[in-house]
């Protein structure tokens, strides 16, 4: 239980630090698109800026932490319940908050950081009372429904965020995170894994829906991050990613908590999507940030 916490923490750090690093080179990009009028119909960023913004050297080190969290936090899934793992990654939103006050100079209100607060409390509380993971296995079924809903999230929810353009931020950040949770979904049942099979594991639907989960989450987070408020987008984010495998982890896989102890684990995962879901109300609207490098001192969103 103890080296399942410390490698979800240590994911929670690369996903966090990982996610203002790619919203400085994000947001980088999608001014220069937008001064250039390259936007979509609808005000938001086009294929063409969201392409670019993955060639910073800020995008580029943030992805790279992004797939350390990623390799750290599949072991944490493997390791704990879904509903304490995915939990303790989504603790990110702290590490992004504080980020952003210096990498974007975004000033946290009172009302964030007590929210943040709450979240910090609630994985305190989830941490107490955890209990030992379920055993992961399914039906290969199961495996061919989380790839079809999988690719129904990604290509549908990609669809939806380009049509709403400019006022989809909060929607792709919830888009990704659902993708991100699924990803967490397909490692826990994930066959071909312990004891290793390649022929196992080449043919388990589940990791076909880790690969389209995971690269459409990346690709509706960079486009949150181009177009709302950093905070909001990774609240956003939490709720999804949180909430989708904590109820497969206990409905599906025997995920469970300690005896006596399970009104805790609910209260602490109420708790830390309303938390998640504080933030993103509270920090939606940007002010002024300080100038990030050379770039003009107005954040301003795409459209």
């Amino acid at each position: 239980m103890l080296i399942g916490l410390l490698t979800a923490v240590a994911a929670s750090i690369c996903y966090g630090t990982g996610s203002v690093l790619q919203a400085v080179g994000s947001r980088k990009s999608a001014r220069r698109e937008a001064a250039a009028g390259l936007t979509t119909q609808h005000g938001g960023p086009s294929l063409s800026s969201t392409a670019k913004a993955a060639m910073t050297w800020e995008f580029a080190v943030g992805t790279i932490l992004d797939f350390v969290g990623f390799g750290l936090g599949a072991l944490a899934a493997r390791t704990l319940p879904l509903f304490l793992s995915q939990t303790v990654i989504s603790a990110n939103l702290v590490i992004t908050a504080v980020l952003s006050v210096k990498l974007l100079g975004i000033r946290l209100t009172r009302a964030e950081w007590t929210s943040i607060g709450v979240v910090c409390s609630a994985l305190v509380l989830l941490a107490t009372a955890a209990g030992p993971e379920g055993s992961g296995h399914t039906p290969i079924a199961t495996h061919w429904w989380l790839l079809a809903v999988s690719l129904l999230l990604m290509v549908g929810g990609t669809v939806v965020v380009r049509l709403l353009g400019a006022r989809a931020a909060i929607l792709a950040g919830l888009l990704s995170g659902l993708g991100f949770g699924a990803l967490g979904v397909g490692v826990r049942v994930l066959n071909g894994v312990d004891p290793f099979d390649p022929r196992a594991l080449s043919a388990d639907p589940a990791l076909y829906a880790i690969l389209v989960a995971g690269v459409g989450g990346m690709y509706l987070h960079t486009v949150a991050l181009q177009i709302g408020s950093v905070n909001g987008a990774t609240a956003a984010l939490v709720v999804g990613e949180t909430v989708l495998p904590g109820m497969v982890g206990v409905l599906w896989l025997g995920d469970a908590s300690r005896p006596g102890l399970a009104w805790m684990a609910v209260l602490g995962f109420v708790l830390a999507v309303a938390g998640a879901v504080a933030v993103a109300w509270f920090g939606a609207p940007e002010g002024e940030p300080e100038p990030v490098g050379d770039e003009p001192r107005q954040l301003a969103r795409v459209g």
